[in-house]
Protein backbone atom coordinates (compact mmCIF):
# COMPACT_ATOMS: atom_id res chain seq x y z
CA UNK A 1 0.00 0.00 0.00
CA UNK A 2 1.42 3.34 -1.03
CA UNK A 3 0.82 5.67 1.85
CA UNK A 4 2.82 7.82 4.24
CA UNK A 5 2.87 7.19 7.94
CA UNK A 6 4.96 8.85 10.63
CA UNK A 7 5.44 7.16 14.00
CA UNK A 8 6.76 9.16 16.96
CA UNK A 9 7.40 7.99 20.50
CA UNK A 10 7.93 10.46 23.32
CA UNK A 11 7.09 11.30 26.91
CA UNK A 12 8.42 9.82 30.15
CA UNK A 13 11.08 7.24 29.41
CA UNK A 14 10.83 7.56 25.60
CA UNK A 15 13.75 8.71 23.52
CA UNK A 16 13.17 7.66 19.90
CA UNK A 17 11.36 9.31 17.00
CA UNK A 18 10.84 7.39 13.76
CA UNK A 19 9.60 9.21 10.65
CA UNK A 20 9.11 7.64 7.24
CA UNK A 21 7.85 9.01 4.00
CA UNK A 22 6.82 7.35 0.73
CA UNK A 23 5.34 8.95 -2.36
CA UNK A 24 2.13 10.88 -1.74
CA UNK A 25 -1.24 9.88 -3.18
CA UNK A 26 -3.73 11.93 -5.10
CA UNK A 27 -7.19 12.48 -3.60
CA UNK A 28 -8.64 10.00 -6.14
CA UNK A 29 -6.07 7.36 -5.16
CA UNK A 30 -6.86 7.81 -1.46
CA UNK A 31 -10.58 7.46 -2.13
CA UNK A 32 -9.99 4.31 -4.18
CA UNK A 33 -7.78 2.59 -1.59
CA UNK A 34 -9.51 3.87 1.57
CA UNK A 35 -6.11 5.08 2.78
CA UNK A 36 -5.23 8.34 4.50
CA UNK A 37 -1.94 9.95 5.34
CA UNK A 38 -1.37 9.52 9.06
CA UNK A 39 0.92 10.48 11.92
CA UNK A 40 0.79 8.16 14.94
CA UNK A 41 2.24 9.39 18.22
CA UNK A 42 2.73 7.48 21.48
CA UNK A 43 3.29 9.69 24.54
CA UNK A 44 2.83 9.69 28.30
CA UNK A 45 1.90 12.23 30.96
CA UNK A 46 2.37 12.42 34.70
CA UNK A 47 0.84 14.58 37.44
CA UNK A 48 1.48 14.79 41.18
CA UNK A 49 -0.51 15.51 44.33
CA UNK A 50 0.18 15.60 48.04
CA UNK A 51 -0.79 12.34 49.80
CA UNK A 52 -4.16 12.33 51.57
CA UNK A 53 -4.14 9.03 53.45
CA UNK A 54 -1.83 6.23 54.47
CA UNK A 55 -1.92 2.53 55.26
CA UNK A 56 0.17 1.18 58.10
CA UNK A 57 0.91 -2.51 58.66
CA UNK A 58 1.17 -3.40 62.34
CA UNK A 59 1.01 -6.71 64.14
CA UNK A 60 1.89 -8.85 67.12
CA UNK A 61 4.13 -11.88 67.33
CA UNK A 62 4.35 -14.72 69.84
CA UNK A 63 6.35 -17.87 70.52
CA UNK A 64 5.93 -20.71 72.97
CA UNK A 65 6.05 -24.41 73.62
CA UNK A 66 2.52 -25.13 72.40
CA UNK A 67 0.10 -23.88 69.79
CA UNK A 68 -2.48 -23.07 72.48
CA UNK A 69 0.00 -20.89 74.30
CA UNK A 70 0.89 -18.99 71.14
CA UNK A 71 -2.70 -18.52 69.94
CA UNK A 72 -3.74 -17.23 73.37
CA UNK A 73 -0.88 -14.71 73.37
CA UNK A 74 -1.72 -13.60 69.83
CA UNK A 75 -5.40 -13.19 70.73
CA UNK A 76 -4.51 -11.01 73.72
CA UNK A 77 -2.10 -8.90 71.68
CA UNK A 78 -4.58 -8.46 68.84
CA UNK A 79 -7.32 -7.40 71.26
CA UNK A 80 -4.98 -4.82 72.77
CA UNK A 81 -4.26 -3.42 69.30
CA UNK A 82 -7.96 -3.22 68.46
CA UNK A 83 -8.58 -1.25 71.65
CA UNK A 84 -5.70 1.04 70.73
CA UNK A 85 -7.19 1.64 67.28
CA UNK A 86 -10.44 2.66 68.96
CA UNK A 87 -8.59 5.02 71.28
CA UNK A 88 -6.89 6.61 68.28
CA UNK A 89 -10.28 7.22 66.68
CA UNK A 90 -9.67 4.86 63.77
CA UNK A 91 -13.06 3.52 62.53
CA UNK A 92 -13.57 -0.23 62.24
CA UNK A 93 -13.88 -0.04 58.45
CA UNK A 94 -10.33 1.33 58.31
CA UNK A 95 -8.90 -1.76 60.03
CA UNK A 96 -8.44 -4.88 57.94
CA UNK A 97 -7.27 -8.25 59.17
CA UNK A 98 -3.91 -9.15 57.73
CA UNK A 99 -1.98 -12.38 57.95
CA UNK A 100 -2.61 -14.81 60.80
CA UNK A 101 -0.04 -17.57 61.07
CA UNK A 102 0.96 -20.21 63.62
CA UNK A 103 3.74 -22.62 62.68
CA UNK A 104 6.22 -25.03 64.27
CA UNK A 105 9.94 -24.27 64.14
CA UNK A 106 12.17 -27.33 63.81
CA UNK A 107 15.78 -27.74 64.87
CA UNK A 108 18.63 -29.47 63.09
CA UNK A 109 17.40 -32.90 64.11
CA UNK A 110 13.96 -32.22 62.76
CA UNK A 111 12.36 -31.95 66.16
CA UNK A 112 9.97 -29.11 66.91
CA UNK A 113 11.78 -26.57 69.08
CA UNK A 114 8.99 -24.06 69.50
CA UNK A 115 5.79 -22.68 68.03
CA UNK A 116 5.79 -19.20 66.50
CA UNK A 117 2.88 -17.09 65.41
CA UNK A 118 1.95 -13.67 64.05
CA UNK A 119 -1.21 -11.64 63.58
CA UNK A 120 -1.15 -8.45 61.51
CA UNK A 121 -3.52 -5.61 60.63
CA UNK A 122 -3.61 -3.08 57.81
CA UNK A 123 -4.74 0.26 59.18
CA UNK A 124 -5.89 3.12 56.94
CA UNK A 125 -5.11 6.51 58.46
CA UNK A 126 -7.24 9.30 57.00
CA UNK A 127 -5.05 12.07 58.43
CA UNK A 128 -1.44 11.60 57.32
CA UNK A 129 -0.26 13.86 60.16
CA UNK A 130 -1.47 11.10 62.52
CA UNK A 131 0.76 8.37 61.05
CA UNK A 132 3.59 8.94 63.52
CA UNK A 133 1.17 8.87 66.45
CA UNK A 134 -0.37 5.62 65.19
CA UNK A 135 3.06 3.99 64.99
CA UNK A 136 4.21 5.18 68.42
CA UNK A 137 0.93 4.34 70.14
CA UNK A 138 0.60 0.84 68.68
CA UNK A 139 4.21 0.04 69.55
CA UNK A 140 3.58 1.23 73.11
CA UNK A 141 0.47 -1.00 73.16
CA UNK A 142 2.52 -4.09 72.34
CA UNK A 143 2.91 -4.19 68.55
CA UNK A 144 5.92 -6.37 67.73
CA UNK A 145 6.00 -5.63 64.03
CA UNK A 146 5.54 -2.38 62.12
CA UNK A 147 5.89 -2.77 58.37
CA UNK A 148 5.84 -0.32 55.51
CA UNK A 149 3.75 2.82 55.45
CA UNK A 150 2.13 3.49 52.07
CA UNK A 151 0.96 7.00 51.27
CA UNK A 152 -1.68 7.50 48.59
CA UNK A 153 -4.69 9.64 47.65
CA UNK A 154 -8.41 9.07 48.06
CA UNK A 155 -10.41 7.45 45.30
CA UNK A 156 -12.10 10.65 44.14
CA UNK A 157 -8.73 12.40 43.92
CA UNK A 158 -7.28 9.43 42.10
CA UNK A 159 -9.96 9.74 39.40
CA UNK A 160 -9.24 13.45 38.98
CA UNK A 161 -5.50 12.81 38.72
CA UNK A 162 -6.13 10.05 36.19
CA UNK A 163 -7.95 12.50 33.94
CA UNK A 164 -5.24 15.12 34.44
CA UNK A 165 -2.53 12.60 33.53
CA UNK A 166 -4.41 11.68 30.33
CA UNK A 167 -4.83 15.38 29.51
CA UNK A 168 -1.08 15.86 29.99
CA UNK A 169 -0.33 12.89 27.73
CA UNK A 170 -2.68 14.22 25.04
CA UNK A 171 -1.05 17.65 25.16
CA UNK A 172 2.32 15.97 24.73
CA UNK A 173 0.92 14.00 21.79
CA UNK A 174 -0.35 17.18 20.10
CA UNK A 175 3.03 18.85 20.56
CA UNK A 176 4.94 15.82 19.28
CA UNK A 177 2.69 15.37 16.26
CA UNK A 178 2.98 19.08 15.47
CA UNK A 179 6.75 18.81 15.57
CA UNK A 180 6.80 15.80 13.23
CA UNK A 181 4.37 17.48 10.84
CA UNK A 182 6.43 20.66 10.77
CA UNK A 183 9.60 18.67 10.18
CA UNK A 184 8.05 16.91 7.18
CA UNK A 185 6.29 19.98 5.77
CA UNK A 186 2.73 18.69 6.19
CA UNK A 187 -0.39 19.99 7.97
CA UNK A 188 -2.38 18.02 10.55
CA UNK A 189 -6.08 17.91 9.68
CA UNK A 190 -7.51 16.28 12.80
CA UNK A 191 -7.51 13.30 15.15
CA UNK A 192 -8.43 9.92 13.69
CA UNK A 193 -8.09 7.65 16.74
CA UNK A 194 -7.03 7.73 20.40
CA UNK A 195 -6.26 4.92 22.83
CA UNK A 196 -5.12 5.09 26.46
CA UNK A 197 -3.10 2.55 28.39
CA UNK A 198 -0.96 1.98 31.44
CA UNK A 199 -2.74 4.41 33.76
CA UNK A 200 -1.01 3.95 37.11
CA UNK A 201 -1.05 5.43 40.60
CA UNK A 202 2.45 5.46 42.10
CA UNK A 203 2.11 5.35 45.87
CA UNK A 204 4.93 6.38 48.22
CA UNK A 205 6.29 3.75 50.60
CA UNK A 206 8.39 4.17 53.72
CA UNK A 207 10.00 1.57 55.93
CA UNK A 208 9.56 2.63 59.55
CA UNK A 209 12.45 2.62 62.01
CA UNK A 210 10.89 0.05 64.30
CA UNK A 211 13.89 -0.23 66.61
CA UNK A 212 13.84 3.51 67.34
CA UNK A 213 10.11 3.40 68.05
CA UNK A 214 10.58 0.48 70.44
CA UNK A 215 13.32 2.25 72.38
CA UNK A 216 11.58 5.63 72.51
CA UNK A 217 10.48 6.92 75.92
CA UNK A 218 7.84 9.45 76.86
CA UNK A 219 10.30 12.33 76.44
CA UNK A 220 11.35 11.25 72.96
CA UNK A 221 9.92 13.05 69.93
CA UNK A 222 7.21 11.17 68.10
CA UNK A 223 7.89 9.30 64.90
CA UNK A 224 7.72 11.61 61.88
CA UNK A 225 7.53 10.56 58.23
CA UNK A 226 7.75 13.10 55.43
CA UNK A 227 6.00 11.68 52.39
CA UNK A 228 6.85 12.64 48.84
CA UNK A 229 4.02 13.51 46.43
CA UNK A 230 1.91 10.71 44.96
CA UNK A 231 2.07 10.55 41.15
CA UNK A 232 -0.30 9.26 38.49
CA UNK A 233 0.89 8.47 34.97
CA UNK A 234 -0.92 7.61 31.75
CA UNK A 235 0.06 6.67 28.21
CA UNK A 236 -1.82 7.48 25.02
CA UNK A 237 -1.49 6.61 21.36
CA UNK A 238 -3.00 9.15 18.97
CA UNK A 239 -3.33 8.90 15.21
CA UNK A 240 -3.69 12.17 13.26
CA UNK A 241 -4.60 12.75 9.63
CA UNK A 242 -2.51 15.15 7.60
CA UNK A 243 -2.26 16.76 4.16
CA UNK A 244 0.56 18.36 2.23
CA UNK A 245 1.12 21.94 3.31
Amino acid sequence: MDRRQFLAASGVGAAAVLAGCTGSMTDDERAATGSDDEITVATSGEVEAEPEEATVDVGVEASGASADEVTDELAAGAEQLRETFDELGIPDENVEEGQYRVRPVSGREGEVEEIRGSHSFEVTVDDIDQVGEVIDTTVAAGADDVGRVNFTVREETREELRKDAIDEALENADEEAGHVASNRGVTITGTKSVSTSDVRVHTVSHRTNYEVAMEADDDSPSTEIDADPVSVSASVTVTYGFTDS
